[in-house]
């Protein structure tokens, strides 16, 4: 029992030596920076600001809130930059006591001046008259919308749309009951009707049975 509490003793005295040691050896320049970036008008928190250390490859960036943590030396190069902000810089003093420092760096909203831009559809006068008079605007949802609810589209529509359900049976039953009419004899045949040849002969004169164009069926339109 005695060995045992000497050896926990040993290893917790063991422990605070080597923290210690280590504690020793860090080195006296390594300081956490914690800040948080704001516009100096309004005070306002600045996010997506690249905070970096100039010379080094080493930086983080500003959450959302405008608060940035980062490692770095004394005496490091901090260096601001964000968009539609002009790039602020500050040197961490090197006489700073202790290992942590805060601060607030102040962003100042920059403006940039473009060149003018003149943009064209066309390089010329002579371009522009011949796109104006030759080029083929389509149609607007509009007017697709009004040629599709046409009687002579919805017409052409209608046969090549397949039967439902209720059609098809409906269809059906109107065949059983015209058979059932002509049931145990021969059914007419229109072929061999006087009556149905002189219509068919005067539908023919008055040319019913022309070729119609039709603008609303031609594909080039949509």
């Amino acid at each position: 029992m005695k060995f045992r509490l000497f050896a926990y003793w040993f290893a917790v005295v063991n422990l605070f030596v080597s923290l210690h040691t280590l504690a020793q050896l860090a080195p006296d320049n390594v300081i956490q920076i914690d800040g948080v970036t704001m516009t100096a008008d309004s005070l306002r928190a600045v996010s997506d600001v690249v905070v970096e250390v100039k010379g080094k490859n080493r930086g983080t960036e500003t959450e959302y809130t405008g608060v940035f943590s980062m490692v770095c030396e004394k005496g490091d190069t901090l260096r601001f930059s964000c968009t539609g902000f002009r790039t602020k810089e500050y040197v961490i003093p090197k006489d700073i006591k202790g290992d942590l420092f805060s601060m607030i760096q102040l962003m100042v909203q920059d403006t940039f001046y473009l060149p003018e831009t003149i943009i064209r559809p066309l390089p010329s006068k002579e371009r522009f008259n011949y796109a104006f008079q030759h080029w083929h605007i389509p149609n607007d949802q509009y007017e697709l919308a009004r040629r599709n609810t046409n009687s002579y589209m919805l017409r052409a529509l209608a046969y090549t749309m397949p039967m439902d359900g209720h059609l098809a049976q409906s269809r059906e039953l109107a065949r059983q009951a015209n058979a059932a009419v002509y049931y145990g004899q021969q059914q007419p045949m229109n072929i061999l009707n006087p009556i149905a040849w002189g219509q068919f002969f005067e539908a023919w004169k008055r040319g019913d049975f022309r070729k119609q164009s039709n603008p609303y069926l031609d594909d080039s339109n949509y």
